[in-house]
């Protein structure tokens, strides 16, 4: 069960046209058609009804922050994996900006981001779990897709990563979120229409 591609989810969370939409048995959520807002009253409904293996956190184009505490307690009820897919907001996660209920790694069962994007790194991927009994299948891998490792790569990454743990990345991801919403408010007083009234994030 996974954000709606149109409501601003991401496509390889279950998008008809992607493989993972025929990898799995996908249902989607969607925000509220008004407020174009997360409804969790709404999601829960659909959890009970659904009780899907995995609840997919995560998105590419959502302007707010999104209660991961909350949606590991929905998760806990149906018995279902909170997996959150974070690539497109990583850095915010990392420099501070979603923190306490919104920060999804003290939640999630499993995280997946990419290490470009907000983490500024090299084009890569991680796969992140709290949880025993899943760390075995995270480090598997995904032999599907998974190609040869190249350590220069694998040495940027580790540059970003510590990158990411100074004080100047904090201010950075910072200064991203308050731009975007000095630009989402400059929008709204020239009368242009701002989904959701504004942001949180970039």
């Amino acid at each position: 069960l996974a954000l709606d591609y149109y409501s601003g989810g991401h496509l390889t969370h279950g998008y008809r046209h992607n493989i993972s939409s025929r990898l799995f048995d996908v249902y989607s959520y969607s925000v509220d058609p008004d407020t174009k807002l997360l409804d969790l009253d709404q999601l829960r409904t659909q959890l009970h009804e659904i009780k899907p293996l995995i609840l997919l956190g995560g998105y590419s184009a959502y302007p707010r922050r999104i209660n991961f505490a909350k949606l590991r307690e929905l998760a806990d009820e149906v018995g279902a994996v909170l997996m959150v897919d974070m690539a497109h907001f990583a850095g915010l996660v990392a420099g501070g900006v979603f923190e306490g209920d919104f920060n999804p790694v003290p939640h999630a069962h499993i995280i997946t981001s990419t290490t470009h994007k907000t983490l500024r790194g090299p084009r890569g991927g991680l796969v992140l779990s709290q949880e025993d009994d899943l760390a075995g299948w995270v480090d598997k891998g995904c032999p599907l897709i998974l190609g040869g490792p190249l350590p220069h790569v694998m040495a940027a990454k580790a540059v970003a990563f510590r990158e990411a743990l100074t004080p100047e990345f904090r201010t950075y991801a910072h200064a991203i979120v308050e731009n975007a919403q000095a630009l989402a408010q400059a929008c709204i007083e020239q009368g242009i229409e701002v989904l959701t009234g504004g942001t949180d994030n970039h």
